[in-house]
Parts: C-alpha cells; sequence; structure tokens
C-alpha cells in the first residue's frame, strides 16, 4: 500500500478490469488517456455511447473534487460529455454533482 509505484498499479489494475468488464459484455470499448501541453491530465477517457466519460483514478479514501477540474477540457471536443466519476478506495458509493461520481474501486 505505500510503495513508490503503488498508485500506478492501481490506475493499471483499475483500466485492465474496465476493459474486461466491456470486452465480457461483447461491446467496443475506447479509453485513452488525456494530457495536453498544459500539462492538464484525465486518467482515463471512455467513449461510449456517443460521448465522452472522464475518469481520474486515485489511491485515496477521500480524493478532492479539484481532481476534476480537467474534465472540462472535453467540452471543447467535438462530442458532447458525459458523466464521469473519480474511481478510488472509498467503501461507498457518492456523488460530487449529478454528473461526477465517487465511485469506489471494489464496485467495477
Amino acid at each position: 500500500m505505500n510503495g513508490a509505484i503503488n498508485g500506478a498499479i492501481l490506475e493499471n489494475y483499475t483500466a485492465a478490469e474496465i476493459r474486461k468488464t466491456w470486452q465480457n459484455s461483447a461491446k467496443e470499448c475506447l479509453i485513452r488517456y488525456y494530457r495536453d501541453k498544459d500539462t492538464n491530465e484525465i486518467d482515463m477517457v471512455i467513449e461510449a455511447d456517443g460521448e465522452l466519460h472522464p475518469m481520474e483514478i486515485k489511491k485515496s479514501i477521500n480524493p478532492g473534487t479539484e481532481l476534476t477540474s480537467a474534465f472540462t477540457i472535453l467540452d471543447k471536443g467535438s462530442l458532447p460529455r458525459g458523466a464521469g466519476a473519480i474511481l478510488c478506495l472509498r467503501k461507498e458509493l457518492s456523488a460530487i454533482d449529478r454528473n461526477i461520481f465517487i465511485l469506489p474501486i471494489w464496485m467495477i
């Protein structure tokens, strides 16, 4: 839990589990990582049903809402931004607002 690369391992595990879920449902999964020249970063952007769904993955129980500030960058794209989430180690599902959820990784 306290190793130097544990955050990266958690991100990789989460991306693999999400991809597996899509493939087991016989659906196409389009997952991308976003980073621009201004160092705005989104860990995972899932394209589904004509929308872009931003996801941040954090090894935290109480992630801060500032983690979602980069999500608005997707509003400039050609596809609309759908619901997004912070995937974390919290035990219960909660929400920041009606379009951004705090989702426990165990639920994926």
